[in-house]
């Protein structure tokens, strides 16, 4: 099937005695006839041109709206079969990478740091990965030890002794209880979460979030098993990581809490479809290495091997997140039928999946796509009343709480944009060292991080975040304008472009950086997994080879 993206055709239907105003639009799939004062949308496969009907005076002209829209509700009952969201998606996906592209050709001519910056975003976000020549593995970098992963909960679940108010131990209760007056806020200060909670953020945040919303209760999760699973997960985030670490997981654990908030989205998700976002995002970066998927396959790390490149990392942090509640005493899902566990396995296994950066563009299609389809044009409402529908939305939430650090308060957003670069710069050594290619804007020594934060925005989170907040009108408007105001203040600081060198004479030499469109119908790559925060790459590896970190007993022997 075959749609325009962007087609308007603008007409009168004519009678004896009454003009009718028609307008018919199609876009994204979608189109919607407006007859007087009635408005219907419905998506369509066939084509549309202007005409006249003869109509008798006005109560005809009544009868003509009315028969319209039952004609119409039929073509919506006869096409809802048709399935026609994919090809139309595909089709959005397709068009904005080539915008992408375009955008970038133009940046990339600019100066060095903007083809760095364009080539980074490219590679990540376009799922365009340029060849490489893989190395031969080498000697094993170290002896990999495994050991057996911490017990969730030591103590006996008979302990009378009272759990924690927050979650975790700490002399400074009351002033964490004072930052956690903000839970329910955007921007809450989880450096402060931090501080107070004796470096346990995601401990803290997963157990009061669970408390908040009586999740504990729905679901009859015994309380030291929620307290084991979620100090289980916290220790198998890695603190030497700059910033895919627990911090980061806390923080995307309580933006998503604040999303699943949104007003436009009141009793849309089933109690058991929150329960999975919030187990999603807390499990979404566990043993995290600190590095990126393309690192993980250039240097032919196990992980890599095991999942055949594809999503390598985003698939092991699933497999550790639900490996870890077979622990003692750390299973919070015990009480959830055979049935209920399966459908909230799915769930979480769809949402962290859409935690690669590659799949960035696919996800911005669909959520520009329900965003043009799935609103009541009368009320604004969002009609969510299928499965397939809330899932894209869940994914697109997950995504935006993950890709939201440049939303939020311009103190707390500069903390994270030094902990990715950091991260960034860590990998860029590893490259020098193992005589590697160094990967976009991991280059200490050339990178720009205000340019990079500036084009993050301009190519990645501003059209996403401009997507979320036509689905949510008007309840995203505090994070768009907190996106604008940082925008300018890393614009401001951004080091002036030079003119760019003039082209070299032809001759031998490695082939500069060009984008090219996709062809229509490109799927998915392999391999790159992006960076999510901060512009950067999502740094991820193994550990030395072996099969993620501490991770890797459960694989061996």
């Amino acid at each position: 099937m075959s749609l325009s993206l962007s087609w308007w055709l603008c007409g009168t239907v004519l009678g004896p005695s009454v003009t009718i105003p028609v307008l018919v639009a199609l876009s994204h799939g979608t189109v919607t006839v407006a007859l007087s004062l009635v408005t219907v949308s419905v998506p369509v496969a066939l084509s549309l041109s202007h005409g006249t009907v003869s109509l008798s005076p006005e109560a005809a002209a009544q009868q003509l709206a009315w028969d319209t829209l039952q004609e119409l509700d039929w073509c919506l009952e006869q096409l809802e079969t048709l399935q026609t969201h994919r090809a139309v998606s595909e089709m959005a996906s397709n068009k904005f990478k080539r915008m992408l592209n375009r955008e970038l050709s133009h940046l990339s001519g600019m100066s060095r740091s903007g083809n760095q910056v364009s080539e980074y975003i490219a590679s990540t976000f376009l799922d365009k990965q340029p060849e490489v020549e893989i190395p031969s593995p080498g000697p094993p970098e170290r002896d990999k030890r495994r050991r057996p992963p911490p017990g969730c909960d030591p103590r006996d679940p008979r302990d009378p002794r009272p759990l924690p108010r927050y979650g975790v131990e700490t002399d400074t209760e009351e002033q964490l209880g004072k930052e956690l007056d903000s839970l329910n806020q955007w921007g809450l200060n989880i450096f402060r979460v931090s501080e107070f909670s004796n470096n346990r953020s995601l401990s803290c945040i997963m157990f009061t979030i669970f408390q908040e919303r009586d999740l504990v209760r729905t679901f009859a999760i015994p309380e030291r098993a929620l307290l084991g699973y979620a100090r289980a997960l916290e220790q198998h985030y890695h603190p030497d990581v700059a910033y895919h670490n627990s911090l980061h997981a806390a923080d995307v654990l309580q933006s998503t809490h604040v999303l699943l908030a949104t007003p436009a989205l009141d009793d849309v998700f089933t109690d058991l479809e929150v329960l999975a976002a919030l187990f999603a995002a807390a499990i979404h970066d566990v043993d995290h290495p600190g590095v990126s998927n393309q690192f993980l396959i250039n240097t032919n790390s196990e992980l890599a091997l095991l999942y055949n490149d594809e999503s390598v990392l985003e698939n092991h942090h699933l497999a550790v997140g639900f490996k870890l509640l077979q622990e003692q005493d750390c299973d919070i899902f015990q009480n959830l039928s055979r049935r209920q566990r399966q459908a909230l396995r799915q769930m979480v296994i769809d949402m962290v999946l859409a935690t690669d950066m590659s799949k960035h563009m696919s996800l911005l299609a669909d959520l520009k796509t329900m965003v043009e389809t799935k609103k009541v044009t009368s009320s604004g409402v969002l009609l969510l009343d299928n499965y397939t529908d809330r899932i894209q939305v869940l994914r697109n939430m997950v995504h935006c709480a993950d890709l939201s650090n440049p939303t939020k308060p311009l103190g707390l957003y500069r903390q994270w944009t030094e902990r990715i670069m950091e991260e960034f710069f860590r990998q860029g050594d590893r490259e020098r060292e193992r005589g590697m290619e160094i990967s976009p804007m991991c280059d200490k020594h050339s990178a720009s991080v205000e340019k990079s934060q500036v084009g993050f925005i301009d190519f990645v989170v501003q059209p996403l975040w401009e997507a979320w907040a036509e689905l949510v009108h008007p309840d995203a408007r505090e994070m768009l304008r907190a996106l604008h105001e940082n925008r300018e203040w890393f614009r401001l600081r951004a080091p002036l472009s030079p003119e760019p060198p003039p082209e070299p004479p032809p001759g031998p030499g490695p082939p500069r950086f060009r984008f090219e469109p996709p062809p229509n119908g490109e799927g998915e790559g392999r391999g790159g997994s992006p960076p999510r925060e901060g512009g950067g790459e999502r740094p991820r590896d193994s550990h030395g080879g072996g099969l993620g970190g501490r991770w890797g007993g459960f694989y061996s022997g």
